[in-house]
């Protein structure tokens, strides 16, 4: 491996707890390295770890205030954190399983068919409702704001006093982004940010802690009202696919496991493989609730999120995203009292454009390129900004000792997370206050006007302040004022601040501690330096006024911005279609989308990708690195492996699965060859989760021949234990029990996906990510395990400014 830059060696650890040399790492902490030890005892292997980053750095007096404290996630782009649990999207086809699908008739196999459908019903209908809920509760609260501060601001304008208003306008929105800080901070800390970066994740098999909960849910609907209310540069959109992909991991289980609460149905889909395919409808279903987009959240599923695809699949992803954009259109009707009147498709309504307004022509299509070059390296910007404003709030990287002490003591408290959001809370206000102000762009406000809060501020009778139309308002409302307000209700020096200012604003407020997306903020600033860039054509060139509408160039503006962010394509573009209802505009918002993407990317990664790679996720990309063919799976694999016997020893099990050290999830089951052979032939994999029931219910050898057992285990034994098996540390397994064997023949795998030594890097990624593995065991010309792949083994190698690269693993 000369050719590889090295950034983690091998080693394995041995038997005794404190032995081992310890290397100064990164921050203070050490390495323990070991060597390689090979244990025989119960005819078992111990694993082979690759060495790694302790990143609890020892604790001092001025630590002593934060011992109670979670521990964090490392937070660095260059580890991969072992905190991480694989996803188990095979079916382990062994023979409890086997008999179950032999005794199902052909009419269950189409009972479970017609539940899989009405479960999709079940996702787009409380997705669409959820969607609603918080549609309505912004819109109050966003409008008893207002109103408020705009009664007071013009009661001020008359007699003085300004001041006042600003303070007012800053408490409320200070006041509401503190009540969803708290919830978020205190109770919830996973329902921050839009749920988009952890949706990815989860999709891509990996298991991200308390992502799809009751309790998450909760706070996350409850957190984006506030923030949105609470005038932050956020929007409601993003939260709804993370809300949406909760509902449907809640609903497909049957059960709650938040409220202990088993409703004793669709037990046949607890397990990973079924749920994730509910999760993709469910965040498909979230899309199309906040876009009125059901095409583009089926897309949005299928770019983003699943590993592999079905037709069948995209036909009830389909019908649940239908069913969400059909319920929230309903509910909202029946609100606006127009029951029956399906015009809001989505939380975000673009307006309609018309395509004899705003036709473009062919040779309009170099100026969208050059909007989408110009949107890819404002995204560049924007998230290299928020990479390191996100390291600053975690890491508070400063070499200054009494500022690392103070990070040390308070940066990582709730209190202060909370005190950041109401910081821009008022930050916001008050710049907003200050950029209305001191503007004196007056618009005549004639009886076409749809602007819902118009100040008049300092202008005549009769004209509102345009800025504020920007600024004092709801950023959906902002986004279709932008889109449709006819030519010469912004002039340029306006649309150039509010652009600057909600950049920076929008760059600061994303990863603060509340619910928030990032989807209208961008779409907002793409729409006001678009506006800007269709006003000066019209300028500038002869007959411009003619074919350089501003709102086509606010479009196209929007859709290059929130492309060069979020790096999304096929997706996108038929959101961005089906929310204009035009696809006419099809093939410039394609272009757009495409260059802002080949830009940004030349730069820096999408939003999403920066963020989980902070998080020090294994993440697996669509493939594998494009130098790693030289790499085989014996370079890649962790060795030697812990395996056991087909008839295996009680207290050895229960000693390999007490093991802190080697917290492993997938052991392979082996027949030993010779008695003087170290390696056994491969026979099955059983996973820990499989071997804590059994443990848990005593299936032992003697047990069964003694009839002490009350019944055979049944695969619904394991699957009221899903998702949240019990810790070995609550089993209790006598003396006695431990001299016990156990058979582990009924509950393996016994045809678990092998790859011999000399498979290519390339080729394991693809079999391991395509089929949603999450052990691959590596076998010799004999069939005898040398060794297993796992999804960290994989994800640590990427390309870097050296060329293949290989991450550390960070151990939390």
């Amino acid at each position: 491996m000369a050719n590889i830059t090295k950034k983690v060696s091998w080693s394995s650890r041995g038997d005794e707890s404190g032995g081992g040399e310890r290397t100064p790492l990164l921050n203070g902490s050490e390495e323990v390295r070991y060597s390689r030890q090979l244990s025989g005892d119960g005819g078992m292997f111990h694993i082979g770890r690759l060495s790694t980053v302790d990143l609890e750095e020892d604790m001092t007096s001025d630590e002593d205030s934060v011992r109670g404290c979670p521990k964090e996630i490392p937070h660095n782009e260059k580890l991969l954190s072992l905190k991480y649990e694989s996803l188990d999207y095979d079916n382990s086809e062994n023979q409890l399983f086997l008999e179950e699908e032999r005794r199902m008739s052909f009419l269950g196999f189409k009972c479970l068919e017609i539940s899989r459908w009405v479960i999709c019903g079940l996702i787009g209908f409380l997705t669409g409702l959820i969607a609603c809920c918080i549609d309505i509760a912004v819109e109050n609260l966003a409008g008893l704001k207002y109103y408020v501060v705009k009664q007071n601001i013009e009661k001020f304008t008359e007699v003085g006093g300004l001041s006042i208003s600003l303070i007012l306008w800053a408490v409320l929105n200070s006041a509401f982004v503190m009540v969803g800080a708290v919830i978020v901070a205190f109770f919830e800390p996973g329902a921050a940010g839009s749920g988009i970066p952890q949706i990815k994740c989860y999709l891509n098999g990996v298991k991200i802690p308390r992502v799809v909960r009751l309790k998450t849910l909760v706070v996350k609907v409850c957190g984006v009202i506030c923030s949105v209310a609470g005038g932050l540069a956020v929007g409601k959109e993003g939260p709804m696919i993370h809300s949406g992909a909760v509902v449907a991991a809640g609903v497909s289980q049957g059960r709650s496991t938040s409220l202990k609460k088993d409703f004793k149905i669709f037990e046949y889909f607890r397990r990973d493989t079924e749920k994730r395919d509910f999760v993709s409808a469910g965040a498909a279903a979230g899309v199309s609730a906040a876009f009125g987009a059901p095409v583009g959240g089926v897309l949005f599923s299928l770019e983003e999120g699943a590993s592999f695809w079905n037709q069948m699949l995209t036909w009830r992803i389909f019908f649940a995203s239908m069913i969400s954009t059909f319920t929230l259109n309903f509910f909202l009707s029946i609100y606006n009292n127009k029951p029956g009147d399906l015009s809001s498709p989505g939380l975000i309504n673009f307006g309609r454009f018309e395509s004899d307004s705003v036709a473009y022509n062919l040779y309009e299509i170099p100026l969208f390129i050059v909007m989408g070059a110009a949107g890819g390296l404002l995204g560049a910007l924007f998230n290299i900004l928020n990479y390191w404003l996100t390291i600053f709030r975690i890491r508070f990287n400063i070499l200054n000792y009494w500022l690392t002490i103070f990070r040390i003591r308070y940066v990582h408290r709730p209190c202060l997370q909370v005190m950041e959001a109401m910081l821009v809370a008022a930050v916001t206000a008050t710049v907003s206050f200050a950029m209305i102000y001191f503007s004196n762009d007056c618009q005549p406000l004639g009886p076409d006007q749809s602007e819902d809060y118009p100040l008049q501020l300092f202008c005549a009778d009769g004209e509102y302040n345009s800025m504020a139309t920007a600024f004092f308002n709801t950023p959906e409302r902002s986004v279709r004022s932008l889109f449709h307000n006819p030519p010469g209700s912004y002039n340029p020096l306006t649309l150039s601040l509010f652009t600057l200012t909600y950049f920076f604003l929008a760059c600061w407020t994303y990863g603060l501690t509340v619910s928030a997306g990032v989807f209208i903020p961008s779409l907002l600033i793409g729409a006001a330096w678009g506006r800007l860039f269709g006003i000066l054509l019209a300028a500038i060139t002869p007959n411009g006024s003619v074919w350089a509408v501003p709102g086509k160039y606010a479009l196209m503006g929007a859709a290059a911005q929130l492309g060069g962010i979020v790096r999304m394509t096929l997706s996108l573009t038929v959101i961005m279609v089906e929310a204009t209802g035009n696809v006419t505009y099809g093939l410039p918002i394609m272009l757009v989308l495409l260059t802002a993407k080949i830009v940004g990317d030349y730069f820096v990664e999408g939003l999403y990708d920066i963020h989980i790679k902070l998080q020090s996720v294994p993440f697996l990309h669509l493939e594998a690195p494009a130098t790693s063919h030289w790499l085989t799976a014996r370079e890649v694999m962790g060795a030697p492996v812990t395996c056991f016997n087909r008839i295996e020893k009680v207290g050895t099990i229960v000693d390999v699965l007490s093991n802190t050290s080697t917290n492993h999830n997938g052991f392979p089951v082996v027949v030993p060859v010779a008695a003087s052979d170290d390696l056994g032939k491969i026979c099955g994999l059983i996973l820990r989760s499989q071997l804590i029931v059994l443990l848990k219910h005593k299936v032992f050898v003697e047990l069964a021949r003694s009839r002490l057992t009350q019944r055979k285990l049944q695969l619904k034994d394991f699957r009221d234990a899903y998702p949240r098996f019990p810790p070995i540390q609550s089993i209790h397994v006598s003396q006695d029990e431990r001299e016990c064997m156990m058979d582990l023949t009924e509950f393996m795998n016994p045809t678990p996906y092998t790859v011999p030594q000399e498979t290519s890097l390339p080729r394991v990624f693809k079999l391991f990510r395509a089929l949603g593995l999450r052990h691959l065991v590596v076998v010799d010309s004999e069939n005898r395990v040398v060794g297993l792949v796992t999804r960290k083994d994989l994800a640590r190698y990427h390309l870097g400014k050296h060329g293949l690269e290989e991450m550390q693993l960070a151990q939390t």
